[in-house]
This record gives structure tokens, C-alpha cells and sequence, in this order.
């Protein structure tokens, strides 16, 4: 696994009402500290994809859908360098990912609805001067294809 990047599985508790999955605490061995939290959506098949940052941290957690997250080492510092991760988050496998700083990372939306991602990062979005690093999803830097691998 690419150096830095953490996984939590959630423990989802189901009764008759529904379910609860708690996603991040503060008392988690990941947790690092508490920036914003917000919601993102993608259609069904959209790539977002690809993009860092210098400062922030992220936590995902995929709580509708089901996506197929992607993640490029490009720090030279690291002992993972050049290495690709991929992840698959979503309603069949409830998990939060953690994305440490310099990592690019993007994702496709592979369910057949609307997907919904939670992220809480450990940095407020600077509107003034956004900590965001953008290459575009089909890029020749980074050695991934984000069509579907049949077999």
C-alpha cells in the first residue's frame, strides 16, 4: 500500500430502523484533526479524477453507491513512489480511506445510481488560494486506466 494511506473498516450496526456506521472519531489511531466536512456526488460512470494536496489530508467514506477509487504516489520523498492503489468503497463494502498529502487520487462512480462521498478533511477549502493540484483523468503521468477490466 502506498505509504501513509489508511483504511478503517465501519462497523455498520443494523436493526429494524436501519443502520448506524460510525465513520471517523477522534479517538481513532487515524485520526489526525478536524478541517471540514462535506458531501460530494457523481453520476453513474463519471470519473473525477485527478487531483492532490500539499496540506490536506483526506478521510472518504462512500455512503451511497458504490466507487472504485484510484491513488498515484507521485512524491519523491516517498518510499512508495510511482506505486497505484486502487480501492473499491461503496454500499458492499463500507469503509473509510485515508489519503495522506502528495497522493493524487480520483474516482469512477461504477454503481448503476448517483453516488455519494463523504470526506472529512483536516483543512478548511481556501477559496482565496485552494490547496488543489489537478491533472486530468486520462492523463499519460499517471499508469491508470479507469475503464472497466472484463474477464
Amino acid at each position: 500500500m502506498i505509504d501513509g494511506v489508511k483504511t478503517k473498516k465501519l462497523r455498520v450496526i443494523p436493526d429494524e430502523r436501519g443502520r448506524l456506521a460510525e465513520m471517523l472519531r477522534s479517538d481513532d489511531d487515524l485520526f489526525i484533526k478536524f478541517g471540514q466536512c462535506y458531501f460530494t456526488t457523481t453520476y453513474p460512470g463519471v470519473v473525477k479524477a485527478w487531483h492532490f494536496h500539499k496540506i490536506q489530508t483526506d478521510n472518504f467514506v462512500a455512503v451511497s453507491g458504490m466507487f472504485k477509487v484510484a491513488l498515484y504516489d507521485a512524491r519523491d520523498d516517498s518510499p512508495t513512489k510511482g506505486e497505484v492503489n486502487e480501492f473499491f468503497l461503496g454500499d458492499h463494502n463500507p469503509l473509510l480511506l485515508q489519503i495522506p498529502a502528495g497522493v493524487y487520487h480520483g474516482w469512477k462512480c461504477i454503481g448503476e445510481n448517483e453516488g455519494i462521498v463523504v470526506n472529512v478533511s483536516t483543512e478548511c477549502y481556501n477559496y482565496e488560494k485552494p490547496d488543489e493540484y489537478r491533472l486530468p483523468h486520462d492523463t499519460d503521468e499517471i499508469p491508470y486506466d479507469w475503464n472497466i477490466r472484463m474477464g
